[in-house]
């Protein structure tokens, strides 16, 4: 689980027991900027690609070690909130395994057409959550959804849900399709829950 522009892994502690799928393990990851007492993934006012990519590379790094560390991509869901989501986006389209998912909540591409030209192989077989809130302030709806019917129309499988939400999580509501969403991700049963990092 990714967190959104100057959060952290503290603001994301009620995850596992919301989610309340206790056969899950969970990681959550701190971005590596800090950023006005948490952290950010990228610089968004500027030129933020350079970041991103950066982060992105990061990620790999991460998802490649819980495969060493008995945690195969098939059995991950990589997720996040709003720079998180863009980074589980970028990061997961590109990645060269297939993960169990993909979830993006309240956030939005990089650059699309980049995106579609660098999709991993297999990019098209990547289960995708993609969730927006029609009241955001931060980040506009339309032009997520814009962007998620490009991604579609490259052939992404991608899930989308629109909630009556400014830039949050929607509470049960949108934690129950997130729910959903990633146990039908899994074919093997999930380890024993441990909350790690």
């Amino acid at each position: 689980m990714l967190h959104g522009l100057g959060d952290s892994i503290a603001g994301y502690r009620w995850v596992p027991e919301a989610m309340n799928v206790p056969s899950l393990n969970y990681l959550l990851v701190n971005a590596p900027d800090e950023y006005y007492g948490g952290y950010s993934w990228y610089d968004f006012a500027g030129d933020f690609k350079p970041g991103v990519d950066r982060s992105q590379k990061l990620l790999f790094q991460l998802l490649d070690e819980q495969s060493q560390n008995g945690f195969p991509p098939e059995q991950i869901t990589l997720g996040g909130f709003s720079q998180g989501c863009l980074m589980s986006l970028e990061t997961g389209l590109r990645y060269p395994h297939r993960l169990a998912g993909i979830v993006g909540i309240s956030g939005y591409v990089c650059d699309p057409d980049m995106l579609i030209k660098e999709l991993s192989p297999v990019a098209r077989q990547q289960r995708i959550l993609v969730t927006h809130g029609l009241q955001d302030p931060i980040i506009p709806f339309a032009t997520v959804k814009q962007q998620i019917e490009q991604l579609k129309k490259a052939g992404l499988n991608i899930e989308w849900h629109e909630f009556v939400k400014p830039h949050t999580i929607a509470g049960e509501q949108e934690l129950a399709v997130i729910r959903k969403f990633v146990l039908a991700g899994y074919t093997t049963q999930p380890l024993p829950q441990k909350v790690a990092r």
